[in-house]
């Protein structure tokens, strides 16, 4: 499985310096955090659901959309944006540089910005699976703070599923 685009994504310095800056915002966090543990862990579930799905979707597009759908997280904190949309205003850039074509950065995109929106959960496209396997990363089941979460007790993930 070839992957250099996702290479250059993890290499690129605007990537990095969202990543430092979101590793800054959530220093003191007790919460789930948005790094690179989380990134991979939904780059690798809706990995999952795509092939058990039959999706075809392109291994690079869901790396690429699980690596940059949290990337803006520290706005969020520190200018009230929210992080879908903050996360969707960077990836451009760093998709265009690291080869990806106009059509491609659109749907990555576009997955991004919806990733928090429940309407999508259904979908068979990359917007469904990232909504889903962002929401299936999270293993509350052994949270050390999961009593004090701000996640409705329904939304918690009790059990694996993935």
């Amino acid at each position: 499985m070839g992957m250099e685009r996702i290479d250059r994504i993890i290499g690129h310095p605007l990537f990095d310096k969202h990543m430092t800056l979101n590793r800054e915002a959530e220093k003191d966090r007790r919460f789930c955090r948005h790094d690179m543990a989380h990134f991979l862990d939904v780059a690798r579930i809706a990995r999952i659901m795509n092939l058990e799905e039959g999706l075809g979707i392109e291994d690079e597009l869901i790396y690429a959309a699980a690596l940059l759908h949290d990337i803006g997280r520290h706005l969020q904190y520190f200018e009230g944006i929210s992080h879908e949309q903050a996360s969707a205003g960077i990836a451009p850039a760093v998709l265009k540089d690291c080869g990806f074509t106009e059509e491609e950065t659109i749907s990555v995109t576009d997955a991004i910005a919806a990733h928090r929106d429940g309407a999508v959960a259904g979908e068979r496209s990359l917007r469904g699976i990232l909504y889903r396997a962002d929401k299936a990363s999270r293993p509350c089941f052994c949270c050390d703070v999961r009593e004090d979460c701000s996640w409705k007790q329904e939304r918690k993930n009790m059990r694996i599923c993935y």
